[in-house]
């Protein structure tokens, strides 16, 4: 791991201060995006690439879902234009892990892939990022009482965090514009503290990566001609990039000493990334305890909650946006209480929070089976 601690905020790679490089990357990375959606909406038109509604869709008509590969075109375009040449040991091994789940997402868009080839492809590229590029927690900072770990405990965990990481935005991508708008927020806040410490090559990777949403959101959000979803190929690719750059936000705080020095950098990372991991620890513990399998699809998510008490596709992403943003503030606020404080704190909070749809949701359909009519004061 290079050193950062004496690199100057300003940098003068290809004469351009450092700042001006972020909105150029964001920027790029955007535009390569919007521009590549209409070609590739046309092309899943003629090759009947759709995703065809079912009973747990959130969608009524048949939709082009190779909306991933112009993510990943914007993100991998501007990430290797404007992240010069740093001297990074995991770069090439970042960029061959993207490039894995790329393929292994656009396979899957295209002719559905089976889960186990899936997880393996995951591993695959987890593998070539916590061996190889020799990226993963060393030390928990303090979380359980416990400060530095064995190497093979870091290796493991290492996997396990970025696997885990990886399925939560998978999942989170449900209704239009959440898993893209939750990666967004994490992306430009890790992206934003990368940049405060002057780390070049995250900063920019994470600006990349949101631009390049963002550029996706365009057409995701509306109901023209060009509406695409983001595939597996998308949320895949914005799980495993956050992924990496979180285990790097929290090794990066395990050296820092100044002022941007975060405490208790582990629970604030789960608080970067709490709504999906949230969310999905829920749904899968109801799943268990109902003896299923916690991969069984279903519409317990949060999204299909507020889609049923009837709220729009954007007003429920909006919501759960916000909500993100609130839990991001607190656990920056709340920082030198601890990671397991963090924690406790963040998930009593969202679990009430959870529970006040839920509990409309239920009066709803209680409404409908006895044959009463409800108001709904959900707005």
């Amino acid at each position: 791991m290079y050193s950062i601690l004496t690199h100057p905020v300003v940098f003068d790679i290809y004469s351009v201060p450092f700042y001006l490089m972020l909105v150029f990357a964001f920027s790029v990375a955007l535009i390569v995006s919007w521009a590549t959606i209409p070609p590739i909406v046309a092309l899943s038109n003629a090759k009947k690439l759709f995703e065809e509604p079912n009973e747990r869709s959130a969608h009524k008509i048949a939709t082009p879902t190779l909306g991933g590969l112009a993510i990943f075109a914007g993100f991998k375009f501007s990430y290797l234009v404007f992240s010069g040449n740093e001297p990074l040991p995991e770069r090439p091994f970042i960029a061959a892990g993207c490039l894995v789940i790329f393929l292994m997402g656009m396979k899957d868009d295209i002719f559905v892939l089976a889960p186990i080839k899936k997880f393996l492809a995951q591993i695959f590229a987890t593998l070539l990022v916590v061996i190889l590029g020799n990226l993963f927690i060393s030390d928990f900072q303090g979380l359980f009482g416990i400060h530095e770990i064995p190497y093979w405990f870091s290796v493991l965990f290492s996997f396990f965090v970025v696997i885990a990481i990886i399925n939560a935005f998978n999942l989170s991508d449900g209704i239009d514009g959440l898993a893209g708008s939750l990666g967004n927020i994490a992306a430009i806040t890790l992206g934003s503290w990368f940049a405060l410490v002057g780390d070049y090559v995250y900063a920019i990777m994470c600006f990349s990566l949101a631009g390049a949403i963002i550029g996706f959101l365009r057409y995701n959000l509306s109901n023209g001609k060009n509406k695409i979803f983001m595939g597996d190929t998308g949320s895949l690719l914005i799980g495993f990039v956050i992924a990496v750059a979180t285990i790097r936000f929290i090794e990066l705080n395990r050296l820092l000493s100044n002022e941007h020095h975060i405490y208790s950098a582990p629970g604030v990372a789960i608080g970067i990334l709490f709504i999906p991991i949230y969310d999905t620890i829920r749904v899968m513990t109801a799943r268990i305890l109902r003896k299923q399998s916690p991969f069984k699809a279903d519409r317990g998510h949060l999204h299909h909650k507020l889609l049923d008490l009837g709220y729009s596709h954007p007003q429920a992403t909006l919501i759960i946006s916000v909500a993100s943003i609130i839990f991001i503030v607190l656990a920056f606020i709340l920082q030198h209480l601890g990671s397991l404080k963090i924690i406790l704190i963040l998930t009593v909070i969202a679990t009430i929070w959870y529970l006040i749809p839920v509990t409309k949701w239920a009066r709803r359909i209680s409404g409908k089976v006895t044959g009463r009519s409800e108001v709904h004061d959900a707005k």
